[in-house]
């Protein structure tokens, strides 16, 4: 959020969306009431509940929305947020109440909350986006004034980068040219208002709220008098930070002792929902055991009937930032079919730095079934587990392929934790070629969100009921 406003507003909306959801409760168990009393011992249960829930909206809120504002991306976008908000607030409460056996809780005011307490917040927000942007704009003199230091391409870049990014109305007083003052022209049609060294008596004649430097510090003889001028009008300073040519696709500050270190990530990564993506990893699949237990038995048995040798296949596979780890399967092939890959390598029928067969003559009776159900993937929850994998990402690739890797891009895929299923799994599978593969795993790991994650999710289960592109 480039604009003081916006991050005072957010605020702002955190405690009205907290105040609103305890509010909506009370109403909602006032109306539950009318027609279902409770005792008193209900009622303090009750009331007791909505601590936590006002706890729990407020940490979802943080961690699946900290910077959503009023009119940040369009009512659509802010909807789609606060629902998901509300969806993962109410998982978090169900799993709280299942862990602590709570049993007095109404089932049909639970729900009734969290759908009212979503509309009416949406509709809040609806109202606040037109009353304000739509029937009382902000006054231009209360638009944000920047001052460039920089008067050549990259410093109108800047402005026009600059006045598109505030939601609230951002003014370019103008710019001090940055040049060999003997050189300095003065060009009023490029609202060039002197020369840096001019500085003190620009701010001393003009609002400005901030000052940004759009140039190289190598062309700035001397900085050092910018920092005092600001210092001395109180005015901010910002430094424009593409000091290289790099499509980063995050830029952090931070500090090791009094040392600043400037970050450039190419992939997108908050620390914060990747704990929260590993939070849910954990949750859905200790939830999943205790069902799939009975089924791994089964199919324990079914493999040592049909083939000799383990149930179990393990293979070393390349995970995050390509560090090692060992892959459980459920056996399909026999148990020398490593030893025999040299023997079937002819037979590849994939582009790239990846094998597969359809009709693999090391495939056990059984196998074809596994791998066509995708019954054979569910030992890697084991890896989900021990943290080596995740639900949703690219899916883990053998030595062997990755060794035939032969462009940089390739290897970003290892940039995030391997996962179950991802896009590929979703979009043809085993029918998609490895170009293809390698986009799609590049587009999840660009666009990687909690909601992709669980839109994947939901979309992987008629995919393999259906087995479609599965080998």
């Amino acid at each position: 959020m480039f604009h003081y406003k916006s991050e005072h507003l957010n605020r702002l909306l955190a405690l009205l969306d907290i105040s609103v959801s305890a509010l909506v409760y009370l109403v909602v168990l006032k109306i539950y009431m009318l027609f279902r009393p409770l005792d008193a011992d209900g009622y303090l249960g009750h009331l007791g509940l909505l601590v936590l829930i006002t706890l729990a909206i407020a940490i979802c809120r943080r961690l699946l929305s900290p910077g959503y504002q009023l009119h940040g991306g369009g009512l659509w976008r802010q909807a789609g947020e606060i629902t998901m908000t509300m969806v993962a607030t109410f998982v978090v409460i169900v799993v709280a109440l299942f862990l602590f056996d709570v049993e007095f809780v109404s089932r049909l005011l639970f729900v009734g909350f969290f759908i009212a307490n979503t509309l009416v917040l949406i509709g809040i927000r609806a109202f606040l986006t037109w009353w304000y942007f739509s029937s009382h704009k902000e006054k231009r003199e209360n638009y944000l004034r920047v001052l460039i230091i920089g008067s050549g391409q990259r410093a109108h870049l800047l402005a026009r980068r600059l006045k598109g990014a505030s939601e609230w109305g951002l003014q370019v007083v103008g710019f001090l040219d940055p040049s060999d003052p003997d050189k300095y022209n003065h060009r009023e049609n490029d609202n060039v208002l002197g020369h840096v060294s001019q500085i003190s008596e620009v701010l001393r004649s003009n609002i400005v709220d901030e000052i940004i430097i759009a140039v190289p510090r190598r062309m700035l003889d001397d900085i050092q008098a910018i920092i005092d001028a600001c210092q001395e009008e109180g005015v901010k300073l910002r430094y424009m930070a593409d000091l290289y040519d790099f499509e980063a696709a995050r830029v952090k500050l931070t500090m090791v002792g009094n040392i600043p270190l400037l970050s450039f990530e190419p992939v997108a990564q908050n620390e914060t929902m990747l704990i929260v993506k590993r939070f849910v990893d954990l949750v859905m699949t200790i939830f999943a055991f205790p069902f799939l237990v009975p089924i791994f038995v089964l199919v324990s048995v079914a493999i040592r009937m049909d083939s000799p040798g383990p149930a179990i296949f393990t293979q070393e596979r390349m995970g995050l930032h390509k560090r090692r780890f060992r892959l459980f399967k459920f056996r399909t092939m026999v148990v020398d079919a490593e030893v025999r890959m040299a023997e079937v390598e002819h037979l590849n029928e994939a582009e790239g730095p990846n094998f597969k067969i359809a009709n693999d003559p090391r495939m056990t009776r059984l196998g074809a079934f596994l791998r066509k159900t995708s019954i054979d993937e569910l030992p890697q929850l084991l890896n989900v587990l021990l943290g080596d994998m995740s639900l949703v990402g690219p899916r883990p690739m053998s030595l062997r392929d990755v060794n035939l890797f032969d462009k940089g891009i390739q290897r970003k895929r290892f940039s995030v934790r391997p996962g179950l299923t991802c896009l590929w799994q979703v979009s043809g599978r085993s029918n998609l070629s490895f170009d293809d593969w390698l986009r799609l795993d590049l587009k999840y790991i660009d666009n990687w969100s909690l909601g992709l994650d669980f839109k994947i999710l939901f979309r992987t289960v008629p995919a393999v009921l259906k087995g479609s592109g599965a080998a």
